[in-house]
């Protein structure tokens, strides 16, 4: 392992790893030292067409010569581009541009609270979920079903009643009881919370609640979104459509973007001077964006992580399935969570050691989130890497 690089004057936001990266080329990285890794992690999930795609860099090359950005008093062509690629792609009707998915949450929040002060509720609710993870603002942070990062923040932000995930007596009870509900607002697949996916029947159930309430269903898309499960939107896998959708993370491959996708229930509610942004919908994120969309539908990327992730899938139980300790193994597509009966932190620091890049969530999930680019052989190459170090692990320690 390369010794700790000195960054005294970086605030200690983050519990990082003794190794700084250099430069990448498809699913592999280097770090300054020359030593190679392969990336499961893409950024965390954000790296959609991994490193130094010709495509993209071709691109960002052109249009950091033309403009890298404008402020929104003018109108920005590229906006309505991608703008239309995603309205096309998930059957809603307008979009909202920020810088990230704690923007986009940010926004559709606001949506949630203006949406029930239009039909005349002055103190809107909004149902969340336990394990969901939706960034750290205070409003997110609040929203988020992690004590942890709640802590030291308080007080909260009210107006949030949070649920468990999959239970729809539990939603049904909200219904009868918090007349100033005015969304319900979850993650298809909780990222952050241990790759959780919501059920394709618990989807349909709250769409059909929400409809029945008249409230919005705000479905969180921000890591499980843009192809990352072999579909563009992880909930259509489930037949439905959200009223709000926030996306980010994979949509610019790098180049920070958020966007808030709303249907005709949503799409009109914030006017003039209600929201906005200072760089949120630059011209240099929207062509990440178009070409980030474009690649993955010239290259088949969409079947590629469906594949590809299937494959891993199969690998991973295989290795690990019926090992004691491994509590379950699940995900979809290229967002693929191993649940352990222990924290296993450790991990982290083992696989980079041994030469991969993965992330370890809500403290006993190895969590990873290749480049849709990944191949089968990049797979098992992860799989050879990965097993044996949670068999080492799992039997020197105990539960």
């Amino acid at each position: 392992m390369n010794a700790p690089v000195s960054m005294p004057h970086v605030m200690p936001t983050y519990g990082r790893l003794p190794v700084a990266l250099s430069h990448g080329e498809g699913a592999r990285v280097w770090d300054t030292e020359g030593r190679r890794y392969l990336d499961a992690l893409s950024g965390i999930a954000v790296n959609t067409l991994g490193h130094k795609h010709p495509r993209l860099v071709a691109a960002l090359q052109d249009q950091v010569e033309k403009m890298i950005h404008c402020c929104n008093y003018y109108q920005v062509p590229l906006q309505e581009e991608l703008a239309s690629m995603l309205v096309e792609r998930s059957g809603l009707t307008n979009v909202f541009f920020c810088n990230s998915g704690l923007e986009a949450n940010e926004a559709a929040l606001k949506i949630a609270r203006k949406y029930g002060h239009d039909k005349g509720i002055d103190r809107a609710e909004v149902v969340v979920y336990e394990k969901a993870f939706h960034g750290r603002s205070i409003a997110t942070l609040s929203a988020t079903g992690n004590p942890k990062v709640h802590a030291g923040f308080e007080p909260l932000v009210e107006g949030f009643v949070r649920v468990p995930l999959n239970d729809i007596a539990a939603l049904e009870e909200v219904a009868r009881t918090r007349p100033n509900v005015t969304a319900v607002f979850l993650e298809v697949i909780q990222g952050e919370g241990g790759i959780n996916p919501a059920r394709a029947e618990y989807l349909q159930a709250v769409r059909a609640l929400c409809d029945k309430q008249g409230w919005l269903l705000m479905l969180d898309e921000v890591q499980c979104g843009i192809g990352r499960t072999g579909k563009w939107f992880a909930h259509q896998w489930s037949g439905i459509q959200p009223d709000v959708m926030p996306l980010a993370k994979g949509l610019g491959s790098g180049v920070p973007i958020g966007a808030v996708v709303c249907g005709p229930k949503a799409a009109n509610v914030l006017k003039p001077g209600n929201h906005g942004t200072t760089f949120g919908g630059n011209p240099l994120a929207m062509r990440a964006g178009v070409e980030t969309l474009k690649t993955m539908e010239a290259d088949g990327l969409m079947a590629n992580a469906a594949a590809v992730g299937a494959h891993l899938m199969t690998a991973l139980k295989r290795e690990l399935g019926d090992l004691p300790g491994v509590k379950d193994i699940r995900g979809q597509g290229l967002m693929i969570g191993i649940e352990l009966d222990r924290p296993c932190g450790v991990i982290l620091s083992r696989a980079l050691e041994a030469g991969l890049l993965l992330s370890v969530t809500a403290d006993t999930v190895v969590r990873l989130l290749p480049p849709l680019i990944f191949t089968t052989a990049e797979a098992d190459e992860c799989v050879a890497i990965l097993a044996p170090i949670v068999r080492t692990f799992l039997s020197e320690t105990q539960a």
